[in-house]
């Protein structure tokens, strides 16, 4: 059909408009598209950025995760005079777990500092002057650690009571102890226990326990093996001094004492000391602050790691280099294989 010039020219503009507007409703359409509809990558540059990820989120839980089969270990090397050993290199050491050979995969002799809870006896055995002292000793211990250890101080009678809560300042644990009063029954291993639970909290990774007691206990909620038990699955080394007078050492009770600290001690990977005179003890704290600054960390992924609870028995030995003598080393008996068994 052949239309006249004018109708052409109406009708050509009438199908413009109407495609224009088509074209137009298409786009708004388009436009109003939820935005997760489109590829990832074309997603325009303008676009608002996501919300940054919280603590405790999958990020930093598979961080967590990746380490908690690393067993680490504190290991102190002496000589046959019980001098402290430094400067060995990684390859001086074997780690045996359950008697199969480990590879070593962290491994520092830096001097770094520790957190400290000093357990201190107040109870009525430790009347006359044996509270002042373990008083002007641990002044030794103090003077010697390193400046940026931290303390918690543990008092304990029939009771066990934080005194001060991680603190820098050594003074201010000598100028508590300074008028205590001895008194009333033993809570030694409640003691322990609350002091294991706060130095596991503390800033550094490197935790140590100093018990100052005569070793008896008969008021304490928790029991020796429960105790014992605790020590072998935590990472904290216990150093125990054993406050005895004269009439006590050759006693049922102080050699009872005396095997109780042993045995708690030993379990840790520490060691405990019997003073007999003021100027014994004063060396034997001073000689506890440069173990705790002399002391090598070791750490490694056991082959095959199953989170069953177990107990593995570790081994720690070290050759020396050639030309020195027989070296001893001491560190904790095993651990636990539970998920964070450091």
């Amino acid at each position: 059909m052949h239309l006249p010039t004018r109708y052409a020219t109406k009708f050509t503009a009438a199908f413009i408009s109407l495609l224009a507007v088509t074209l137009l409703f298409s786009l708004a359409v388009h436009s109003q598209e939820p935005a997760q509809d489109k590829p990832a990558s074309a997603a325009p540059s303008q676009s608002p950025a996501p919300a940054p990820k919280k603590l405790g989120t999958e990020l930093d839980d598979r961080s967590l995760i990746t380490n908690t089969d690393l067993i680490t270990l504190t290991v102190t090397v002496t000589d046959t005079y019980g001098r402290y050993v430094s400067g060995l290199s990684k390859g001086a050491f074997a780690v045996f777990d359950n008697k199969q050979q480990q590879e070593i995969t962290f491994f520092s002799d830096d001097d770094s500092p520790v957190s400290v809870g000093v357990i201190f006896d107040v109870s009525g055995s430790m009347s006359g002057d044996k509270v002042k002292r373990a008083r002007d000793a641990l002044s030794k211990f103090i003077q010697t650690s390193h400046d940026s250890d931290e303390y918690f101080l543990i008092a304990f009678n029939s009771r066990a009571q934080l005194l001060l809560d991680r603190t820098r300042d050594g003074d201010s644990i000598l100028n508590k102890l300074t008028f205590v009063e001895t008194k009333s029954q033993t809570a030694l291993y409640d003691a322990c226990y609350l002091g294991v639970e706060k130095v596991q909290r503390g800033s550094h990774s490197k935790r140590a326990l100093l018990l100052i007691s005569d070793g008896q206990d008969n008021d304490s909620r928790y029991t020796f093996n429960e105790l014992r038990k605790l020590l072998k699955e935590s990472d904290v080394t216990l150093y125990a001094i054993g406050i005895l007078s004269g009439s006590d050492a050759g006693s049922a009770m102080g050699m009872e004492g005396q095997g109780v600290l042993d045995e708690l001690s030993g379990v840790s990977g520490g060691k405990a000391f019997f003073p007999r005179s003021a100027a014994e003890m004063d060396d034997i704290f001073e000689q506890i602050a440069l173990e705790l600054r002399h002391q090598y960390s070791i750490g490694y992924k056991p082959d095959s790691f199953q989170n069953d609870g177990k107990w593995h028995r570790v081994k720690v030995k070290v050759t020396p280099p050639r030309g020195l003598p027989r070296l001893f080393v001491r560190s904790r008996e095993g651990y636990y294989a539970t998920a964070g068994a450091r």
